[in-house]
């Protein structure tokens, strides 16, 4: 049953802060066919007896296509599907805060989760036997004791270590085997201002790629300034001469005045092409989010999909989606590499959604636009705000906001995960926004508007909607896809559920036992056998494991609806 959301001004307002990261509770395969990614990406073992096959990136290919190469589970016995182990996390810590947005990564049979401020645990993957569990020190709890969010969505793995960004703003190398810290670096150390003071945390999940780590930034509607920075995985030292910085410095262009201006924050992982070396990214709106007026022009490269060098950080491309915003449209998504069919003919390209409710194809290598703002919200009316007030569909928290696409090769879909909601803005009176980092408040929508979220198939060789249906309730997660044409994602209800890829049929369905769902699935294998991977939040948040033959027993419907914070 969709659930109708009534939230305090005060507390969307704090979420604003989230743009593509939300939320106070709360972290070289080879593919079946070469469509499916643009290149094999770090390791993803063959199923023989004794090994795994893994989910070795929060985004499982550096492509991040979400599609796995695995074919235990099908459509015929997918309905067997049940739970094989599961932890709660705040029984094994009472200290984790409520909620849950992680991306779990599998290496080697062994899986790693995170919760809300920053803890980390290695999980014997098919057994949910503790490994060993990193908890937040002491710094890290005094200087993100005053931060609002507080999620985390995932790691890297790689070089026998655990990389982590922290909300205080730093990188940290994990040992893969004890969870002992091996070094820790602060970001501002390399990239000038990223401090908690001046606004910035970290909430998004690093990436790896030879050698190297990438990270992004959170805080963009804080005003702080976006970037995406590269460091060496070996010892944590910079690996570019400088950070690619998404918009000018304070007092330059369009961030000369107003001391609240910038924004075009990182919020999502990188996608990498392992042919070329250019890595992708999308970035959240300029800040203040709904006053334009010391901003002028189109303040690039805000609500954008950026390319760059992966070796340097110099730009090769950018495409703006929303001019100007001031409805806090981020492009904020991580982008999806793919080759498809489009017109008849393979071509690689780069997808995108965004929170404005459109979706885009742009040329690998050049930026073009091949399919260009694809309607997939059923409703976009965004008038500008006013002191009355109006409502603007989407609404902050999407169209697509940080949920994941997936592609399945197969039938050369590509799924797009999809919030309807819209939201009512007020904007200030003359002179007051320069008081707040917004411009604006958020008042209450009208108490009959039921919020529910969207699956929407496109077809990449005419960039046509082949299908699109309602879920109960919002989709924060997005999709991980298989080789027999199934889509797993969960809903803001708690609810778990595979879909058949090519009719758009819903053909497995479970209840968990948590509040929410607001990440996607990761699936592996261990001895040929296949299991999926899913995190829960709420008050309950929680790790589950499925398989073939686990245990059938659903939790209770929930009734708590989105974590309070969950912008983004």
């Amino acid at each position: 049953m969709k659930k109708i959301v009534s939230v305090a001004t005060a507390l969307v307002m704090a979420a604003f802060a989230l743009s593509a990261c939300s939320n106070n509770g709360n972290n070289g395969n080879n593919i079946t066919s070469p469509s499916a990614s643009v290149s094999p990406s770090a390791s993803a073992s063959p199923t023989q007896a004794g090994q795994s096959a893994n989910f070795p990136n929060v985004h499982f290919d550096l492509a991040s296509t979400r599609h796995v190469p695995y074919a235990e589970i099908t459509k015929d016995n997918v309905k067997d599907l049940g739970v094989v182990w599961s932890a709660n996390f705040k029984d094994l810590d009472a200290a984790i805060p409520n909620g849950n947005q992680n991306f779990t990564v599998v290496v080697d049979g062994v899986l790693y989760a995170t919760t809300s401020k920053n803890h980390v645990f290695a999980f014997e993957a098919t057994t949910g036997k503790q490994i060993w569990h990193w908890a937040p020190d002491a710094e890290l709890m005094e200087n993100s004791k005053n931060l609002y969010i507080v999620a985390n969505r995932g790691v890297a793995v790689a070089e026998g270590q655990v990389f982590m960004l922290t909300l205080d703003n730093r990188l940290i190398a994990i040992d893969a085997k004890t969870g002992k810290t091996t070094k820790a670096i602060k970001i501002a150390d390399a990239v000038d201002g990223v401090t908690v003071a001046n606004g910035y945390y970290e909430t998004t999940a690093p990436v790896y790629y030879k050698g190297n780590l990438y990270i992004g930034s959170s805080g963009g509607d804080n005003g702080v300034r976006g970037f995406v920075m590269a460091y060496k995985a070996s010892d944590l030292t910079p690996a570019w001469d400088a950070p690619f910085w998404t918009v000018p410095p304070k007092g330059q262009d369009w961030l000369k005045t107003a001391i609240y201006n910038g924004g075009g924050a990182v919020w999502c992982p990188v996608t990498i092409d392992e042919e070329t070396g250019i890595m992708y990214f999308g970035t959240g709106n300029p800040a203040p989010d709904f006053y334009g007026a010391d901003r002028p022009g189109a303040n690039p490269y805000t609500d954008s999909v950026v390319a760059l060098d992966s070796s340097n950080g110099k730009l090769i491309w950018a495409e703006q989606e929303i001019s100007h915003d001031l409805w806090d449209y981020d492009a904020a998504s991580t982008p999806m590499l793919i080759k498809a069919k489009i017109n008849g003919a393979e071509r690689k390209v780069v997808v995108h959604g965004g929170k404005s409710g459109q979706w885009w194809a742009l040329d690998a290598a050049t930026g073009e636009r091949i399919y260009d703002g694809v309607k997939f919200a059923k409703k976009i009316d965004h008038p500008n705000p006013t002191p009355e007030g109006v409502l603007i569909y989407p609404g902050v928290y999407g169209g697509q906001n940080f949920a994941a696409e997936t592609y399945d090769p197969d039938s050369n879909y590509v799924l797009i995960p999809g919030i309807e909601a819209p939201s009512k803005i007020v904007a200030e009176k003359k002179g007051a926004e320069k008081t707040s980092p917004f411009g604006t408040t958020i008042a209450e929508a009208p108490a009959d508007i039921v919020p529910y979220g969207t699956v929407t198939a496109i077809d990449m060789n005419t960039g046509k909607i082949a299908y699109q249906y309602d879920t109960d309730d919002q989709m924060r997660g997005g999709f991980t896809s298989t080789a027999t044409g199934i889509a797993f994602y969960g809903e803001l209800n708690g609810k778990f559920r595979a879909l058949d890829i090519k009719s758009g049929k819903i053909i497995w369905e479970f209840q968990t036992i948590g509040d929410n769902i607001m990440s996607a699935p990761s699936i592996f294998t261990k001895d040929g056998k296949q299991y999926v991977v899913t995190t829960s939040g709420g008050t309950k948040p929680k790790v589950m494991v499925f398989a073939l033959g686990g245990d059938k027993t659903q939790g209770p419907a929930s009734t708590s609806g989105a974590e309070a914070g969950a912008h983004g």
